[in-house]
């Protein structure tokens, strides 16, 4: 069988399906028996196979064996996003050109790209996983305007799941069948750099990728020089081989105007670029720009392949060191602030208006007309590729810590009606938790409680999400046996903060796990609020007094029958203690927890 895709064959017009996968994957693995291996990792929720290649010289093939020899491994996952499908054909690309068989046609120049000899030897020094179709059952759902907004190929696959969620959202809830199977992947082979292959959305530009890295602004600290200078590196390999390339994603800070300008993405755990940092790993977000055509697309990411693993042959031994005291930092976060969510830095000090706090960039567009449309009645921009224009556009290129939270001394409890379910995503997040043998009194772990409370008001990827405002305090209570204890103590202490503290954005909390602790389920009629309401005014001259100052100083409580009404219920002894009560708990507390 021929080692090239359709996509090669066939001038670019097309990408292959899930059966051209299965018969490359075994192909490359008969042609290179000594340096490849093809294995499934995972089913789809449909029941199609999920499958890997292992690229490694020197018969490393295992997990272990890797590490025994100190080998960094490079993870390259396509087909997230199956209509993004230029990962997947520049993989099987760049692969065959490492393994030294025929490389990618440049079609533009009927010749073939030139390999460097240190990218042709970097297999000698790296393994490579690589993930051709993320999502099988997106990628057969095929289609021909299933990517309007792309220039090619002519058809490609689905965005989201047969369950219909967006994998690219699913890291720490882990609701899919596929993302399950990745994450056990992630925990058996343990990648020190994952890139995720993507398109672009948005305007229309000259720049032809984006290049996105974290640690930067997210995990530890000290780690961000080292993932600075792997982006900073990547981008001068790409402009190098003709590219424009972009260190941050080019959408408009206001949909459809190119004039609003650009800023950074803050990206929580939900999204692969948000998840590797919080496991004290790096990450490498690669968008090809939607309005090139497909032979361009493929080349740019397959020399964003290239250089990556050029990078990682030489920086590896050094990034995977600069990892590993990561994980030891980690493990001792104990009673140490963690910044948990970041957003944008809209303003400087002194700076009057969000627009100042930018600064200006000079973006090389495209002329463009902004005229009200006949259809929406709003203004459209309108595109001519024709004539490059520069774009003076403001950027906000730094972040802030919008969440720290300290981290515990001891971990977290989690009373047993809720072990199942906190274990079994613990697990699949490699995170460690023993289970309690014996019933044990807590007399100062902390509690969380809510004082409000915003569902959202319609479902974001099959769930109800929940935004909580409260505090942690120290309760007395007690935990059956069976109940779990999840020390701060372990390497993925970043993670396991972004998953069990319930204001992080994406913790199982935000993701609604946890819903019914935040609804009321027993009420008490108005008549009888209003008898014992008034036994305890009578009863309670200090009371009397709180409410009177209430009254007067709180004109929206003073004109909420409700909320008066509550101000009695929640003194009164029918109240339930549990109502908005987050099940989880925080103790300083680490041997004594048994």
């Amino acid at each position: 069988m021929t080692l090239q895709t359709l996509a090669e064959q066939s001038q670019f017009r097309l990408t292959g399906r899930l059966d051209e996968v299965e018969a490359l994957c075994a192909a490359f693995a008969e042609r290179w028996p000594d340096a490849v291996r093809s294995f499934v990792y995972g089913e789809s929720a449909e029941g199609r196979p999920m499958r890997a290649l292992l690229v490694s010289r020197g018969g490393a093939f295992t997990p272990q064996a890797l590490r025994e020899r100190g080998i960094p491994l490079l993870m390259v996952q396509a087909g997230i996003h199956p209509g993004e499908s230029d990962g997947k054909d520049a993989g099987f690309a760049a692969l065959r050109e490492l393994l030294g068989a025929e490389p990618l046609a440049d079609t533009s120049s009927g010749s073939h790209i030139e390999v460097h000899a240190s990218e042709g030897d970097a297999l000698a020094r790296i393994a490579i996983l690589f993930v051709p179709a993320f999502n099988t059952d997106g990628h057969e759902r095929v289609g021909r305007w299933n990517r309007p907004n792309q220039a090619g190929p002519e058809e490609t696959g689905w965005r989201a799941t047969a369950h219909n969620l967006n994998l690219n959202r699913d890291y720490t809830k882990a609701d899919s069948p596929e993302m399950r199977a990745m994450l056990a992947l992630l925990r058996d082979w343990d990648p020190l750099v994952s890139a995720d292959m993507h398109v672009t959305d948005g305007a229309d530009f000259e720049p032809d990728v984006s290049i996105q890295v974290e640690p930067i602004h997210l995990g530890d600290p000290q780690l961000h020089p080292t993932g600075t200078a792997l982006r900073d590196a990547l981008l001068d390999k790409l402009t190098a081989q003709g590219s424009l390339a972009l260190p941050f994603y080019p959408e408009p800070v206001v949909e459809d105007d190119p004039s609003s300008g650009f800023q950074v993405t803050a990206y929580s755990p939900r999204y692969s670029t948000g998840y590797f940092p919080a496991r004290n790993r790096y990450t490498v977000l690669v968008e090809t720009h939607s309005w090139k055509d497909y032979a361009t697309r493929v080349r740019v990411s397959r020399n964003a392949i290239m250089g990556l693993a050029e990078l990682v042959a030489s920086h590896g031994t050094e990034w995977s060191a600069a990892a590993h005291e990561a994980d030891q930092r980690a493990s001792r976060l104990a009673g140490e602030d963690v910044v948990l969510d970041i957003e944008v830095d809209r303003q400087d000090a002194g700076s009057p208006t969000a627009q100042e706090a930018a600064a200006t960039i000079e973006f090389r567009g495209y002329a463009y007309t902004r005229d009200l449309s006949p259809i929406s009645g709003e203004p459209v921009t309108v595109y001519d590729p024709t004539t490059p224009q520069i774009w003076h556009v403001p950027y906000r290129g730094n972040v802030l810590p919008s969440l720290t939270v300290r981290a515990p001394r001891g971990g977290y409890l989690v009373p047993r009606a809720y072990a199942p379910l906190v274990a079994d995503r613990l697990t699949l997040h490699g995170l460690g938790y023993r289970t309690l043998e014996h019933s044990t009194d807590q007399p100062d772990a902390d509690v969380f409680r809510s004082t409000a409370a915003r569902f959202s008001a319609v479902p974001f990827e099959g769930r109800t999400q929940l935004a909580v405002e409260g505090a942690w305090r120290p309760e007395s209570l007690s935990l059956p046996a069976g109940s779990l204890f999840v020390p701060i103590a372990q390497p993925g202490a970043r993670l396991l903060m972004a998953l069990l503290e319930p204001q992080a954005p994406d913790s199982l909390a935000a993701w609604g796990f946890f819903n019914a602790h935040f609804e009321q389920k027993e009420y008490v009629e108005p008549y009888v609020t209003e008898i014992f309401a008034q036994q305890m005014l009578d009863e309670n001259p200090t009371l009397a007094d709180e409410f009177q100052r209430t009254l007067e100083t709180d004109p929206a409580f003073a004109a909420d029958p409700e909320a008066r009404r509550e101000f009695f219920q929640q003194r009164h002894s029918t109240w339930d203690t549990r109502f908005a009560m987050y099940p989880i708990l925080r103790t300083d507390r680490t041997a004594e927890v048994n």
